[in-house]
């Protein structure tokens, strides 16, 4: 029989298959990803013209910028979700609120190379991908405009990737969206209720059961969380409490590179290469709780499409149980 389980956070509740009928690696869809030469790819080296001007880069040596030789380089989006120029302008229309559509949408081109895909980079392009991460986080944080910083990644058609040269997004946003702030809020009544992190009892529990654990390093953890949206979600969390990721210093971005490629390469290889999103949940620009909140990422691979059940009441079913996601996850050889 399943299970309904209820997310301690949100409170939301989830629909989980039990083992003996939870859907394996083989049981879901595959999606190809053929890559084409990259003849017209606007982000491969040397096409530098062809984007905006680049915000940041990591260059060796003294490479110029808007130039090739760059290991990591962020642009701004030529077909932005938000613009950065005017004022926010915020007013009713009865009823309605609206603002100007203000904010920050930046494309971080993560690799010169039109083939590799992150879960194949070295430890060190990922590091480079995590300090431009940090950089653009701090310098759009200065504005006050914006209230939340979004970084994510899209890989895979499926997943909404419209280009298939190894990328992620930075949006800044002049609100905080719905889902963090129910996260945060969901997070603060249980730190008055209890005066602990949620997150930080999450993690303990999850030691202590082991079965949805993936693997883990010095500084932090990936496991499959108890009341998953979808199969083979997937969390990473630093062990320490911490409420943002951008004072991370060398040696943990060190190991959050090592986790976060250690998870897509086993992904990778347990379900043949999906399409996934990926995505930072932080805390909001100048956030006032630090104590009840715990920054992380959260993986998720597109095996299986939302429908009208899902889209109607809001829970979601899951057809293969976390602890058994976590096992394929676990044995994937990396």
């Amino acid at each position: 029989m399943a299970q309904v389980r209820r997310d301690p956070v949100i409170g939301r509740w989830v629909i989980v298959e039990q083992r003996d009928k939870s859907l394996g690696p083989a049981d879901y869809e595959k999606e190809s990803h053929l890559t084409k030469k990259g003849a017209f790819c606007q982000f491969c080296n040397g096409r530098e013209g062809q984007t905006p001007p680049e915000v940041d880069a990591i260059r060796p040596g003294a490479y110029a910028p808007n130039a090739p030789g760059w290991l990591s380089r962020v642009v701004p989006n030529k077909f932005p979700a938000l613009r950065i120029e005017g004022a926010l302008d915020r007013r009713g229309v009865g009823l309605y609120d609206m603002t100007n559509g203000v904010g920050a949408h930046e494309v971080l081109i993560e690799t010169p190379d039109h083939h590799k895909n992150f879960a194949d980079y070295s430890i060190e392009e990922v590091v480079n991908v995590i300090k431009l991460y940090q950089n653009r986080s701090m310098s759009l944080a200065r504005d006050k405009r914006f209230k939340y910083i979004m970084i994510f990644k899209n890989y895979g058609q499926s997943a909404g990737a419209s280009l298939e040269h190894a990328h992620s997004q930075i949006i800044a946003l002049p609100m905080v969206p719905k889902y963090v702030a129910e996260e945060l809020d969901g997070a603060q009544k249980y730190y008055d209720f209890r005066g602990r992190c949620v997150f930080c009892d999450m993690i303990q529990q999850e030691y202590q059961d082991q079965r949805r654990m993936i693997t883990s390093n010095d500084d932090f953890l990936s496991f499959c969380p108890f009341v998953p949206r979808f199969p083979f979600e997937s969390w990473i969390f630093p062990k320490e409490h911490g409420i943002d990721f951008v004072t991370m210093q060398d040696t943990q971005r060190y190991q959050l590179a090592q986790i976060l490629k250690d998870v897509l390469l086993r992904m990778k290889i347990c379900l043949s290469d999906p399409s996934y999103n990926f995505y930072l949940h932080v805390a909001p620009v100048n956030y006032e709780n630090p104590q009840s909140y715990h920054w992380h990422i959260e993986i998720v691979p597109q095996l299986t499409r939302v429908a009208g059940f899902e889209w109607g009441t809001g829970f979601y079913v899951v057809r293969t149980a976390p602890s058994v996601a976590a096992e394929c996850l676990r044995g994937a050889v990396t």
